[in-house]
């Protein structure tokens, strides 16, 4: 699949429609189908992420593939020590994440949309706040890529700074609305990060490397309720000062 980088072409008006279109139907798929992924398509999308800014253009991003075998085995590696860390909670100190993703004090809004999103999923499956079974099988089924038949992980050098956080993220915006317009969906995933020590080595990553996290790539599952909850959004007047 052919990949053509920018060029003076790059400032001709484009079809805003279609770009409107793959990202407003970006979601995060929680129910995926098993077709295949071909290499070739998945190495294009990869590529069109790469276009994302960096700082200084120092491009901080290093992917891992996931399908197959390698998938599988992450897959029962990190269920088997959820379900570990189910039966003993003591284990928690084994399993940390090496950077802070939440803060260690929630405050509102952000308190109150998190809630909202939690018990709008949980809502929907049919979960009650005492069902701790449910939840559990639940929030298992981000380390089972959500049946996805790719898992991508990714990792970054330790010696960067938080702005490279910042580089990544619109990395993997870019690799998820490219998806879209493959007809392809995603789940950009934390819960792995609390793995890391299981993921790394599994990888072949590097000392040198922190997960940043995961994501799930795949067709997703029309006919799974799960795919029905989207995410609210706050208006742009409560998030934007227009200054003259």
């Amino acid at each position: 699949m052919s990949f053509n980088p920018p060029s003076a072409g790059a400032l001709t008006p484009i079809d805003a429609h279609s770009v409107d279109a793959a990202i407003t139907s970006r979601m995060s798929a929680r129910a995926f189908l098993p077709t295949p992924v071909p290499r070739e398509t998945i190495e294009h999308l990869l590529q069109l992420a790469s276009r994302a800014p960096s700082g200084t253009n120092t491009q901080p991003w290093k992917v891992y593939v996931l399908q197959g075998a390698s998938r599988d085995s992450l897959v029962d590696k990190c269920c088997a020590a959820h379900d570990a860390l189910r039966a003993d909670p003591s284990l928690a100190s084994e399993y940390r994440e090496e950077y802070d993703y939440y803060p260690e004090k929630w405050v509102s809004p952000y308190i109150d949309r998190r809630r909202e999103n939690g018990w709008g999923l949980y809502g929907l499956l049919g979960i009650t706040k005492g069902d701790k079974d449910k939840m559990h099988a639940q929030h298992q089924r981000n380390f089972r890529f959500f049946d996805a038949p790719v898992g991508l992980m990714f990792t970054l050098d330790r010696v960067m700074g938080r702005g490279s956080l910042v580089d990544y993220g619109m990395f993997m915006q870019n690799l998820m609305v490219g998806a879209r317009g493959h007809g392809l969906h995603t789940c950009p995933q934390a819960a792995w990060n609390g793995f890391s020590k299981i993921i790394l080595p599994h990888i072949g990553a590097g000392e040198n490397e922190m997960l940043v996290c995961g994501m799930s790539l795949g067709y997703a599952n029309p006919a799974d309720k799960v795919n029905t909850f989207i995410t609210p959004r706050e208006p742009v007047d409560s998030f934007t000062k227009w200054l003259e």
